[in-house]
């Protein structure tokens, strides 16, 4: 499932491709053609995201929401602002980027394209083929807009980008009094809130709750973005047993897991990769960025020695999900 990551850096690039531009909005697959319809023609005039989900508004206060949930995708074509994690992806956001990033795939030889911002100065035409046998960076001279290829919820399209969405959890419109309805049920967003108002009222909720921690996590109304992976992560980071009641985490260690959220999610945006651990050499680093084998602590590691103390990573299902933890590390 895409975490929070994902959708902040979805968001960037609905920033500088779509916002202030009009956008012409159709449903290929017809499961959205009255709602594309609505905004079909209007123009793009802000977006937020809020943990998973992302908050795209048109003219007259007319706002899209779209949550990716365990299968969507944005996959964009055109003249779309490209890092090495975004070509590595072949131009498609959303799904969990495991497959890595290839940091000497670099647009030019200037290396306008770095990983400190999602988008470089120039501008490279992406397009997003679904057949493995055809993926790749398409020439100038590919037909645009380019053609619809499978089930595609929703299409928007400028003079010069495409995004098209598929396998959302939602995707609907919202007046303004519906949108911030939908945000108020939301946990604190570290890039969103303010951190130290959001660090109180995450510690103050963990604090009060008899739910283990490892499920209060994965919980957005508890705090927003976390998903399977950062969950297992954050716990490992903070010596932390998944199945301690929230009530009973001492106060200064939900802060520290505060906190640890607030850096990881800002690498992940900056990265467009869950890294996870720290202080790596640049070839360690780089080996990070091409694979999960080598960029996570305990995650997916099930049955292989804890990288700290050599115990065997276990996993188990809890709350729907595989947690992965140690169980010499985490108590």
């Amino acid at each position: 499932m895409p975490e929070g990551h994902s959708v902040h850096r979805i968001a960037r690039q609905f920033d500088r491709n779509f916002v202030g531009r009009q956008v012409a909005a159709s449903s290929p697959q017809g499961r959205f053609a009255e709602g594309a319809a609505v905004i079909d023609g209007r123009a793009a005039v802000d977006v937020r995201a809020v943990g998973k989900q992302m908050f795209l508004e048109f003219d007259d206060e007319l706002w899209l929401r779209v949550h990716l949930g365990m299968y969507g995708a944005w996959d964009f074509a055109g003249e779309i602002l490209v890092d090495p994690t975004i070509a590595s992806a072949n131009g498609r956001m959303g799904q969990t980027n495991q497959r890595g990033t290839d940091l000497d795939r670099v647009m030019d030889a200037a290396g306008e394209n770095s990983l400190t911002s999602i988008g470089a100065p120039r501008r490279t035409r992406v397009h997003v083929r679904m057949s493995e046998q055809t993926t790749g960076l398409a020439d100038e001279g590919d037909a645009w807009p380019p053609p619809v290829v499978g089930q595609v919820r929703l299409r928007l399209l400028t003079d010069s980008t495409c995004a098209d969405l598929r396998g959302p959890t939602a995707c609907q419109l919202q007046t303004p009094d519906e949108m911030l309805a939908t945000i108020a049920k939301l946990g604190p967003d570290p890039l969103v809130d303010d951190p130290a108002e959001g660090e109180e009222r995450f510690t103050a909720t963990v604090r009060r709750k008899p739910t283990p921690i490892g499920l209060l996590l994965m919980d957005q109304s508890v705090v927003s973005g976390i998903g399977n992976v950062y969950r297992a992560e954050l716990l490992f980071r903070a010596g932390l047993d998944p199945h301690t009641p929230g009530r009973d985490v001492p106060e200064e260690l939900v802060r520290e897991l505060w906190r640890d959220w607030v850096r990881l999610l800002r690498i992940g945006v900056e990265t467009g990769q869950m890294m996870t651990m720290d202080d790596l050499d640049p070839e360690a680093y780089r080996r990070a960025m091409a694979s999960r084998d080598d960029r996570h602590w305990v995650y997916h590691r099930a049955g292989l020695p804890c990288r700290v103390c050599g115990t065997e990573v276990v996993v188990e299902e809890f709350g729907g999900r595989k947690l992965y933890w140690c169980p010499r590390c985490q108590r």
